[in-house]
């Protein structure tokens, strides 16, 4: 299974640089409970004016539990939704769908699905695609802006995600995301959804079937090459071995979000707006071994809108796009899951000479997002914004540019861990840095409420013109 997806820097050349991500992995405390397979895969291309190495330092810190700081919460079983490979990463490439056949524990009492997806290739920047009916007319991807990962159960869907649009450090002008990384480019979001609804279908001791894939706004939904997808189901256990029954009671999931396109196209200037909305509903009764009844609602509410504006023949383009929603899932009334989150986008980008090879880009991408995605995970509330401008020019002798950027970022959890940062950039340069709150400079990450604890850091030495 995945624990963790990430991309790499792209440093100017020079004396390269080195960089340290620590990433919290409690939630896999199963994984690590006995002997297995661990693989840390970073491909790397080689090619003219890409030509760096890596040298990378992977620790795994255990943290041991106490009667002041008792074991974390965790799943009793973690089934993993990829290709099972056990030499290289198991994610999957869709499209087409990627769908495994699993076998639950009988006594499996709740489910949550935890969904990986990143857009790559020409799917990047899905975000910057338009209608197929303008492909023609504008130096643009078809399949419009609208992606919609999907979780289904023997062909139902259990659940959506509206994904996070990543900018990796390449993406649109390379130049607005030097030194500072687009949030989330080296710790891709993950998504929930609340499965357990499904339990008395899936304890029944035969196989499954449980697919993930990718789809758009277009009719046929289809969508460019490719995004890579990975789930992971985190499967809580009954203290009976008998078997769990119950009944799937309501069941409210139309196969593909509802979506409207509406454009307008004249001579010079091409105006676009996508929309999408979502909505799920299921209900189910389950009957432990044990004898313990739970009614569990699951239900996700979601909206999505983009506005592309192609103007003076693309020379201009500007994109205005959010993506918001709120799922929540409820066990005898109580909420076991709650994910509130809003994602605005907007990027004025600039063409300017007619060859392209020079272009400057003004980007507001923001991060909000309120969670309690499981009984084994904190709850929390994140707030990321970065202004990031920038030029940049293609040139014979080397590519050229630079670029500023403003973040803030502000944390705070359940169990009153908080944290903020206000940093700046000008010419590759780190202006200001203002840490606070109770996790602030602190080399490694710790919740003391929810110990033990599983960490791993890792540290990547890079030369220059690496990928």
């Amino acid at each position: 299974m995945i624990v963790w997806r990430t991309s790499t820097p792209e440093p100017t050349r020079g004396d390269g640089i080195i960089w340290t991500y620590i990433k919290d992995a409690t939630r896999y405390t199963p994984l690590f409970s006995k002997p297995g397979t661990f693989i840390l895969e970073l491909d790397n291309l080689l090619e003219t004016g890409l030509d760096g190495q890596y040298a990378t330092i992977l620790q795994a810190t255990f943290y041991a539990s106490s009667d002041a700081h008792p074991p974390a919460p965790h799943a009793d079983v973690i089934i993993p939704v990829t290709t099972l490979a056990n030499n290289t990463g198991n994610d999957a490439s869709v499209p087409p769908a990627f769908s495994l056949n699993v076998t639950l524990p009988r006594n499996a009492v709740a489910i949550y699905a935890e969904l990986q997806a990143s857009g790559n290739a020409d799917e990047e920047m899905w975000y910057w695609d338009v209608a197929n009916k303008y492909i023609g007319a504008l130096p643009s991807f078809g399949f419009r802006p609208f992606r919609e990962v999907r979780m289904l159960v023997d062909g139902r869907i259990a659940g959506v995600a509206f994904p996070y649009a990543v900018i990796f450090t390449g993406g649109i002008v390379p130049t607005c995301w030097r030194p500072i990384t687009s949030y989330g480019a080296l710790d891709l979001p993950t998504y929930y959804i609340d499965m357990t609804p499904f339990v008395p279908i899936l304890t029944d001791g035969e196989p499954h079937n449980i697919s993930i894939d990718v789809v758009s706004a277009e009719t046929n939904h289809s969508i460019n090459q490719n995004w890579y997808v990975s789930g992971n189901l985190h499967v809580k256990t009954d203290t009976s071995t008998k078997p769990t029954t119950g009944k799937l009671t309501l069941y409210e999931a139309e196969p593909f979000a509802q979506t409207t396109t509406v454009g307008y196209q004249s001579s010079l200037d091409v105006n676009v707006t996508v929309t999408a909305t979502r909505s799920i509903h299921i209900e189910a009764d389950i009957i432990a071994g044990s004898g313990v009844r739970s009614h569990v609602v699951w239900t996700q509410q979601l909206e999505f809108s983009n506005t592309q504006n192609w103007l003076d023949n693309a020379t201009f383009q500007n994109i205005a796009q959010t993506a918001s929603g709120t799922s929540l899932s409820t066990h005898n009334g109580a909420v076991a899951l709650q994910d509130d989150f809003s994602y605005p986008l907007l990027i004025n980008y600039t063409n300017l000479n007619p060859e392209a090879t020079i272009f400057t880009a003004y980007i507001d991408h923001s991060y909000d997002r309120v969670s309690l995605p499981s009984p084994f995970i904190l709850g929390s509330t994140i707030h990321s914004r970065q202004l990031a401008s920038g030029w940049f020019e293609l040139a014979p002798s080397g590519n050229f540019g630079n670029g500023t950027s403003n973040n803030t970022f502000s944390y705070f959890d359940r169990v009153g861990n908080t944290y903020t940062r206000e940093v700046g950039a000008v010419l590759d340069n780190i202006i200001y840095d203002h840490q606070s709150g109770t996790l602030a400079m602190s080399t490694a990450v710790t919740f003391p409420s929810f110990s033990p604890q599983t960490s791993m850091i890792v540290t990547r030495p890079r030369r220059p013109g690496g990928r």
